[in-house]
């Protein structure tokens, strides 16, 4: 009788810590919708759909759990050899479902997100537009990947102090332009609203877009002729269209060359709220010290 009570007795505590360790892997996170996401245990694998959820998962030196990302994802190197499933306006839903996902991250403005829902897929909407919205994704990120908030708010101490660093960097002959940042050809700019704003800010430089039109608002040409920047910032795809816009050539900055020209692979810097918005900061600073030196 004694060790028929024992044995019970143990298969009860196994039973126990077998719904203890349960409870700690299930979690509930609120993503950028409202919704409340429960992720029963962390994933393992993970299709993020929104290059600065890429990015994040691998800040997070999670990136050995992604499966597959969308077609702009492009840092670190390692993700260049995942499948692609698509973008925010035309994910690949078969695609995303062949790779049998525990969790998707895709922005709010993803389409597709009821369908994946409907075929029983896991998804966390998240689409960080400012500095907050950075730190609170890297938190909601750690923890529906299973990880101690601890290692977010390390990620982003070191991201603040890249900025902040960059920020001091600038000369004080820099400082008090007027700036005009283009985020894509449209065009489109970033407010004061924005991380890019907030970055400029930060850095003491004006933005010609204020916070009240949004924070990344689809701008009429002739707003920035008006305005009269001192200091137009954009991708090189947008060099070219600039040039055709009625008013611009003429416009001081334009004439001047007071323009600071990405890259390519610069602008995917520069345009993402993510982990690289240091080396966005340093980018910014370094061409706007270079443009109130009289370099071009």
């Amino acid at each position: 009788m004694l060790e028929r009570f024992l044995r019970a007795l143990r298969l009860s505590r196994w039973i126990v810590l077998c719904l203890q360790f349960s409870a700690v892997q299930a979690v509930t996170v609120l993503d950028d919708v409202q919704h409340k996401v429960e992720i029963a245990k962390p994933p393992q694998r993970i299709v993020s759909l929104l290059p600065s959820l890429t990015e994040t998962v691998c800040a997070l030196g999670q990136c050995q759990r992604l499966v597959g990302v969308d077609r702009y994802s492009n840092w670190p190197e390692s993700v260049k050899t995942l499948p692609r499933m698509g973008g925010g306006i035309d994910p690949n839903i078969e695609s995303i479902v062949a790779q049998r996902p525990d969790l998707v991250l895709l922005a709010g403005s993803t389409r597709g997100v009821e369908r994946l829902q409907s075929l029983g897929v896991v998804v966390l909407q998240l689409e960080p537009r400012t500095h907050a919205d950075a730190q609170r994704v890297l938190r909601t990120v750690a923890e529906a990947l299973g990880l101690p908030r601890a290692d977010a708010d390390r990620v982003w101490r070191e991201i603040d102090a890249g900025v902040q660093a960059a920020a001091q960097s600038l000369p004080a002959a820099a400082r008090q332009q007027r700036v005009y940042f283009e985020v894509s050809p449209t065009p489109y700019g970033a407010s004061e609203s924005s991380f890019i704003g907030e970055t400029l800010q930060r850095m003491g430089v004006r933005n010609i877009l204020p916070a009240s039109l949004g924070p990344f608002p689809q701008i009429n040409p002739e707003f920035v002729v008006r305005a009269q920047p001192d200091v137009i910032m954009a991708g090189d795809s947008s060099r070219a269209s600039m040039l055709q816009r009625p008013g611009w050539p003429q416009m001081r900055a334009v004439r001047e060359g007071h323009l600071c020209v990405f890259t390519p692979e610069q602008a995917d810097v520069a345009v993402r709220a993510g982990p690289r918005m240091a080396e966005g900061a340093r980018l910014m600073a370094q061409c706007l010290g270079r443009v109130a030196g009289g370099g071009r």
